[in-house]
């Protein structure tokens, strides 16, 4: 079915899109691990801090005990399998998706090498207002939101008939 729909070059160039996104995720956190010490102000609404979260989204389970990192683990291997499978079989049928597709594995990709490789994830963005502070996240979380917004946006405007 990927052959009807621009082959392997497509599928090829999705998942070097998504290695990108997770080379460029991996790059920033490596800068703010060896630089940041403490909080450094950016913007009057954005500033730079260095958090490991053991969590998920919002630092959910956060505080379990540690068997949490192990079932991210298990789940974000689980939807990269899933997307891979998606990516190959829409590949170059729907730009809209693919790209989508792309930023949400980069993005789970280098979340996920965070919690193999340091046990956590490392967020360091910070966007607040006066006292009010969004949790911290970082560019592979951010790739993720893009992600699915261009992926629900995509499908608010049809799918290809061939993928129907």
């Amino acid at each position: 079915m990927a052959a009807e729909h621009g082959g392997r070059g497509a599928f090829a160039g999705w998942l070097a899109a998504a290695a990108g996104v997770a080379g460029l995720d991996q790059l920033t956190k490596a800068w703010v691990l060896g630089a940041l010490d403490g909080v450094v102000p950016l913007l009057p609404f954005l500033n730079l801090v260095l958090v490991h979260n053991p969590g998920a989204a919002f630092g959910l389970l956060a505080r379990a005990g540690g068997w949490q990192r192990w079932l991210f683990i298990v789940a974000a291997a689980a939807v990269a399998v899933f997307i891979v499978v998606w990516l190959r079989r829409v590949g170059a049928g729907d730009r809209r998706v693919s790209a989508g597709l792309a930023l949400v594995l980069g993005g789970a990709a280098g979340n996920l090498w965070d919690r193999i490789a340091r046990g956590a994830v490392v967020d360091f963005i910070d966007l607040h207002h006066g006292r009010y502070h969004w949790p911290a996240f970082n560019v592979a979380d951010s790739a993720i939101t893009v992600g699915v917004l261009v992926i629900i946006l995509a499908s608010f405007r049809g799918a290809p008939e061939r993928l129907r």
